[in-house]
């Protein structure tokens, strides 16, 4: 939208030619077009109201990208220059400063334009982005709109179904940023108050005809019959055409605001399922004079002339002779327009005026820019944008002029409703609330029923007229409850519990009176008459079972200490050299700390220790199978470097060794930095597992990442297994491949048993499983590769020394040579 003194006939650029497919691929958006008509309505009325911004017209360009985001992108650049190319900043009209960009529609496409026009201070007007996460002023300086952020409509919605007693729903979301962010929200205003959440599921708009089946197989199965559903109208046909299929009638849906006051209504084939939705909608304002307006547009204006014939055509189901390769007519016979048709005959939702919502967000989009531009005008010295003595200049000022008067806009409207932004660039958050019902022609209306007004006093919220209700059911009706300004309703109730919200009340008392639910931390006693604290459950210090399982841990992890200390006394004797005493005592370190790593897992489940109690284990087990496996390719490469003319003598050198546990700790590394970053783990509260103790637990973020770090493990230990085997009738005087054999064997039998334990295990046994497989691990790898070096050391001395060793292998030899004489 720009200002200047040229008439706005003048500077209109019609939309290309490849962008005439308007916004639905198969029909034409008749919502979208009278929005288009609001605006130029809006200019109209400014340039002649000669008390804002007299002699100055504004004009504007429309481009339609057919809610693409290239499009979206292409066309906002191709404004910001001001020529059909997009020249990045330079800007092409010298006199015609650009005042604001009205749009996108999608909150994903005003993101990323927001980023955008945010680096020079454009203002970005939008009338249907509702993200939460265009409210972050610092990184969205310049952007505004006229309908309320979904942090709004979320918490607008919830108590929308607290408010009927839906303790039992379905959620149903796009996989769009609106619908994501906005079921989240909804998601955690109604767990918050104790409602339970039957299935969370995201319409994937690219894979529609498998995602619906899904979908719909999903709710039959269900026992729900509430499915608050967050996205637009063109994502649920798919959906609305699997339940017709499937026969899926028996849901009531809880709309959210994109597709509460849709035309979907109008297709005769979804009457049945849609009959008794509820759900938020924008305010809706009215416009005077704009009815006449609408009906005054007529195929032979010049003004958008390509929109306005594809839009009669599409009204009155005929085709223009001249443009069948505009509209894509056939050959086949239709019937011809002539232009005499009347639109105040036909009633649509173009020629609707009724219930203004988006229209009328476009329509107050259009009087906050040129209000801004008013006032920047009669800028007043002392509180100009530029210094105290200067105003800036309405025909050659900068973005971020203006926008200095965007957020300070005040403005009264010609039918009495006043509009501002707050500090975020909000507008005041009030919805309507409607109600889809069967008309007395047979078809659906959709009827304002209330409203949610989040600045209103206590109490006044959420306000609903339960008499003009209309359900499809009697088991909705059955939940409607005692409200403010309402009639009273009968009904059946009690003290309700998280884990009981699935099934109907179990303990019923018939009273007029409104629902009361215990909160999610709290249990209904045997009496149903009040609710009792649920205590938490997780594996403590103070538990006598988490006292005991420390102990063991502590006092576990000083025997490797005291065998490093026996191998240093040692280091010369035949053993400790022949068992590579610096892989033995990196080995001993780690199973040190293997001990250590179960002290992880007792105590309350914080953040930092959910985060790093999984990765610590699997760290600290990767280097200790690391190191065996390097002493397992040790003593193989040792007695075959050994043979004659080998070239393998320059392998059996530390470094290799050291590269083996290298490598082996760095795979486990590479993943389970991966894990933190991409799903980390997080604590989390449990009611499901047991009805009157909540669970503190850590939920893995990942459980394919928790089971490929285990996998991995395993990888480890069956090589270093599979290895030692097949070495374990080489020389004893080079050979702990027995050892090593035993040792793997019991590690594996350990973490295999360990699986089906911990998947049958509920509440603190899961963690006491983990911990018990990590202390018998580490357990079974000390006993098995160090008691017996120990016992020789200690009581066996004589087996220790370099004479027993010479021979005991010349005694070998001797026997080989017999062996082969026998042969």
């Amino acid at each position: 939208m720009a200002s200047s003194d040229v008439p706005p006939e003048q500077r209109l650029h019609l939309p290309r030619k490849q962008a005439l497919n308007i916004l639905l691929s198969k029909w034409f958006h008749f919502e979208s077009f009278q929005q288009s008509q609001a605006m130029m309505f809006a200019m109209e009325e400014i340039n002649q109201d000669p008390n804002i911004l007299p002699n100055v017209t504004l004009g504007f360009q429309a481009l339609d990208s057919c809610d693409t985001l290239r499009l979206d992108l292409g066309s906002s650049l191709q404004v910001l220059s001001g020529s059909k190319m997009a020249t990045p900043n330079y800007r092409c009209l010298p006199g015609i400063p650009l005042a604001a960009i009205i749009g996108p529609a999608i909150s994903t496409h005003s993101i990323l334009l927001a980023h955008i026009l945010g680096l020079y201070k454009y203002n970005q007007i939008s009338h249907f982005s509702t993200s939460y996460l265009l409210g972050d002023r610092r990184k969205f300086p310049s952007f505004f709109r006229t309908v309320p952020s979904d942090a709004f409509q979320s918490v607008g919605l919830a108590k929308l179904v607290l408010y009927f007693g839906w303790t039992w729903v379905g959620l149903l979301a796009s996989d769009s940023d609106y619908g994501q962010q906005g079921i989240q929200l909804v998601k955690q205003e109604l767990q918050k108050s104790g409602a339970c959440v039957a299935f969370t599921e995201n319409i994937i708009m690219n894979n529609q005809e498998r995602n619906a089946q899904h979908i719909v197989k999903i709710m039959r199965a269900s026992t729900v019959k509430v499915v608050v559903v967050f996205s637009t109208d063109i994502e649920l046909f798919a959906i609305l055409d699997e339940m017709l299929r499937q026969n899926v009638t028996d849901k009531t849906f809880v709309a959210s605001e994109a597709w509460s006051t849709t035309s979907i209504h109008s297709i005769e084939k979804y009457s049945k399922l849609l009959t008794g939705t509820i759900g938020l909608a924008f305010y809706s304002g009215s416009i005077p004079g704009l009815k006449k307006f609408l009906n005054a547009i007529h195929p032979s204006m010049s003004l958008g002339s390509e929109w306005i014939k594809m839009f009669w055509e599409e009204a009155f189901d005929c085709k223009f002779n001249t443009d069948r390769n505009v509209t894509d007519v056939l050959d086949s016979p239709f019937r011809e327009c002539t232009g005499e048709e009347s639109l105040e005959n036909i009633q649509n939702s173009f020629t609707d005026v009724s219930n203004l919502r988006t229209t009328y967000n476009v329509y107050t989009a259009v009087y906050a820019v040129a209000q801004a531009l008013d006032d920047l005008k009669n800028c007043v010295l002392q509180e100009g944008t530029l210094s105290s003595s200067h105003c800036a200049d309405i025909y050659h000022f900068k973005p971020w002029q203006l926008l200095y008067y965007m957020k300070k806009v005040h403005v009264s409207l010609s039918n009495g409703h006043e509009f501002y932004f707050d500090e975020n660039g909000e507008p005041p958050a009030v919805y309507d609330i409607v109600n889809w019902q069967l008309s007395p022609e047979g078809g659906i209306c959709q009827m304002k029923v209330g409203s949610y007004d989040s600045a209103a006093a206590p109490g006044q919220v959420l306000t609903i007229n339960t008499s003009l209700l209309f359900w499809p059911s009697k088991d909705n009706q059955e939940h409607v409850g005692k409200g403010p300004g309402t009639r009273k309703t009968t009904i059946q109730v009690g003290a309700l519990s998280i884990s009981e919200g699935r099934r109907r009340l179990s303990v019923y008392m018939e009273r007029q009176l409104s629902v009361y639910r215990c909160p999610w931390d709290q249990w209904p006693n045997s009496q149903k008459s009040e609710c009792l604290l649920k205590s938490l459950e997780y594996l403590s210090y103070d538990d006598p079972l988490g006292t005991s399982l420390m102990v063991i841990g502590a006092l576990s992890s000083l025997v490797p200490n005291i065998i490093i200390k026996l191998f240093i006394k040692h280091k010369a004797s035949p053993v400790v050299k022949a068992n590579n005493y610096n892989l033995s005592i990196l080995l001993l370190v780690s199973l040190s700390f293997c001990f250590l790593t179960s002290l992880v897992f007792i105590g309350y489940p914080q953040p930092e220790k959910c985060l790093l109690r999984q990765v610590t284990f699997g760290l600290v087990f990767a280097l200790c199978i690391s190191c065996i496996l390097a002493k397992t390719m040790m003593v193989v490469l040792l007695f075959m470097a050994t043979k004659p003319g080998s070239s393998l003598k320059k392998w059996t050198t530390p470094r290799v060794s050291y590269m083996i546990i290298l490598i082996g700790f760095l795979l486990q590394f590479i993943l389970c930095t991966a894990w933190l970053c991409l799903e980390p783990p997080f604590p989390q509260y449990s009611t499901q597992i047991q009805s009157i103790v909540i669970i503190v637990e850590c939920n893995e973020g990942s459980s394919i990442a928790l089971w490929i770090m285990l996998g991995y493990l395993f990888v480890l230990a069956t090589i270093s297994f599979i290895a030692a085997f097949l070495a374990r009738r080489l020389p004893d005087s080079f050979n702990e491949a027995q050892y090593i054999t035993f040792s793997m064997l019991a590690f594996l039998c350990v973490w295999t048993s360990y699986i089906p334990a911990s998947l049958s295990a509920q509440g603190k046994y899961t963690v006491t499983m983990e911990i018990f497989a990590i202390l018998t691990s580490s357990w079974a790898v000390l006993i098995c590769m160090f008691l017996p070096k120990c016992f020789i050391i200690i009581f066996r001395p004589n087996l220790n020394s370099k004479e027993y060793i010479m021979r005991k292998n010349r005694l070998t030899r001797e026997q080989e040579n017999v062996n082969l004489r026998k042969k």
